[in-house]
């Protein structure tokens, strides 16, 4: 029985000593874990634009089809598509058989009034001619049978005044046919210059410096007078006025009211990926009502024709801007229940949720009219893993800072 004791008493001690040391473990502190990351950018003070960027479409300038004005036969065509012509240049002619005979009809007939006319006048220089001698006569004997009464016999002196008197009205009827004559010179003219203006019509001209885009007709072809609206009749060409294209851009509907006639325009052709700076010359002052969008035009130059009616081109206009205004990455700005807010890390490094008011916003910066200071740090990303209170440490976000000359 001795020998077994020492051995009872030694499993004893080990199970009551063993519990000490798992308890001793149990009072060990445990290792702080380290402060989270944060990505943050100042609140600085910069120019702020926002735009709009919207596809835009070249359109010529002017562009107008040619009509004939009168019916004929094409005798010459100079142009083709893609020549350039300048304003009164000759396009076509026509043959016009039957205006020709009319515009020598009516020069005869002005050359016939104005024949007429001399015949006219010659007959009213002769009525006043006999006018004269007869008044003359008729004072004479009207003198000598005042002086001797009885010397010249009442029938004598009533057949002088009978002629005196013809005499004159018939100066009154040569003068009356002489301005019946100058009238119908009058007319023989404005005939004659109608028929002038048509056969001129046979001549078609260029109204504008421009490039042919369609040629309608050749050599032969039969025209028909182009006088009214409804008429149906062929054009001879299309004519486009291309050294000017107009930039036509539609405008969304709740972005109208910040157009305005000189705004600012980008325009990056597709093509070359040239910029092109302009300014908004026009707008239609009214809304598309299947797009709900405005059109506004940018006239661009085009003296080299580089650009071409149809081409598109990336245009992003500005629709409003502001100078030395407290701006923050658009990242920064979160929203819940229609109020804006940012997450900004203070003096100790914690978490704050700080409501804040917006202004402009541009393409990748927000002006922030209230709520924040300057120089104050903003967190740009993840902000759902922070939490207000929360101490992070911060590191300066690659998008801190705003563009050169402003947000654009």
């Amino acid at each position: 029985m001795s020998m077994r004791s020492p051995s009872i008493v030694f499993r004893g001690a080990l199970l009551v000593a063993l519990p000490c040391v798992v308890l001793a473990g149990c009072q060990e502190k445990q290792p702080v874990p380290p402060a989270a990351t944060a990505s943050v950018a100042p609140v600085t003070r910069g120019d702020l634009a926002s735009t709009l960027t919207v596809a835009g479409e070249f359109q010529p300038y002017q562009e107008v089809e040619l009509h004939a004005k009168v019916s004929g036969y094409i005798r010459r065509i100079n142009v083709d598509i893609g020549d350039r012509v300048k304003s009164g240049q000759v396009i076509a002619t026509l043959e016009v058989p039957e205006l020709n005979a009319q515009v020598a009809g009516s020069q005869a007939a002005v050359k016939h009034s104005q024949s007429e006319i001399t015949r006219a006048q010659s007959e009213v220089t002769l009525a006043e001619a006999n006018y004269a001698a007869l008044h003359a006569a008729y004072t004479r004997l009207a003198e000598a049978a005042k002086r001797r009464p009885g010397l010249v016999a009442e029938q004598e002196l009533d057949d002088s005044r009978a002629r005196d008197q013809d005499a004159e009205a018939k100066i009154n009827v040569a003068k009356a046919a002489l301005d019946a004559t100058e009238e119908q010179l009058g007319v023989s003219k404005a005939d004659n210059q109608r028929v002038q203006s048509l056969e001129d019509y046979s001549v078609v001209t260029a109204p504008f410096t421009g490039v042919i885009t369609m040629r309608y007709a050749d050599v032969g072809s039969l025209i028909q007078a182009g006088t009214t609206s409804n008429t149906q009749s062929m054009p001879v060409v299309k004519v486009a006025q291309s050294d000017l294209l107009r930039l036509r851009m539609p405008v969304p509907e709740e972005d109208v009211p910040f157009i305005k006639i000189g705004g600012d325009v980008q325009i990056k052709l597709q093509d070359t990926g040239k910029i092109i700076p302009g300014k908004i010359i026009r707008f239609t002052r009214e809304l598309t009502e299947s797009t709900r969008t405005m059109l506004a035009e940018v006239d661009v130059p085009n003296p080299d024709l580089t650009l071409s009616s149809g081409m598109t081109a990336e245009t992003i206009i500005v629709l409003q801007a502001q100078k030395n205004v407290l701006t923050i990455p658009a990242g920064a700005v979160l929203k819940a229940d229609g109020q804006a807010y940012v997450l900004i890390v203070d003096a100790d490094n914690k978490v704050q949720r700080v409501p804040v008011t917006l202004g402009i916003q541009g393409s990748d910066r927000v002006e922030i009219t209230q709520g924040l200071a300057e120089h104050q740090s903003v967190i740009v990303s993840g902000q759902a893993n922070y939490e207000a209170g929360q101490t992070v440490l911060p590191k300066l976000s690659t998008i801190s800072m705003p563009k050169q000359g402003g947000d654009q």
